[in-house]
């Protein structure tokens, strides 16, 4: 019977694991106007690190995509709350990396939406002395649906 080496350190979690992280980064992340209008979509990676107490500083951008998503991922990770650790006695700082996806809304088709259009037109039947040429003017009145 083999015996498992104990850790002889316990490192920070985020409460509820990585399925509360990634649920936190879905309802927290606000993905910036400069961005959307550039349509800038792709992954942060960043670095922070946390103390025994669990809060999280110095955190740091390894690689960004830049349109103000390094700036909103950066705000997100330091608003993070890990639980204390306690190992006994030994205060310690744990690195973490982070890996944050902006990826850009869908927006609905063109096609999904219905367009009626009334077309109304004036027939002018002024002839150009100079050119002979009949003129045709239209209104056409859009309404989406």
């Amino acid at each position: 019977m083999k015996n498992r080496p104990k850790k002889f350190l316990i490192v920070p979690e985020y409460p509820g694991g990585k399925k509360a992280f990634k649920e936190y980064i879905r309802k927290n992340l606000i993905y910036p106007e400069e961005a959307l209008m550039k349509k800038v979509q792709g992954v942060v990676y960043l670095v922070a690190e946390v103390d025994d107490n669990g809060r999280v500083y110095n955190v740091g951008i390894e690689k960004g995509i830049g349109a103000g998503c390094d700036e909103e991922a950066v705000r997100l990770i330091k608003n993070i709350q890990y639980y204390a650790v306690r190992n006994k006695g030994v205060r310690v700082k744990a690195k973490k990396r982070f890996r944050i996806e902006f990826t850009l809304p869908e927006q609905p088709l063109l096609s999904d939406k219905k367009i009626r259009y009334n077309l109304t037109g004036n027939k002018s039947q002024e002839k150009s002395k100079s050119q002979g040429v009949k003129t045709y003017s239209y209104s056409i009145k859009l309404k989406s649906y």
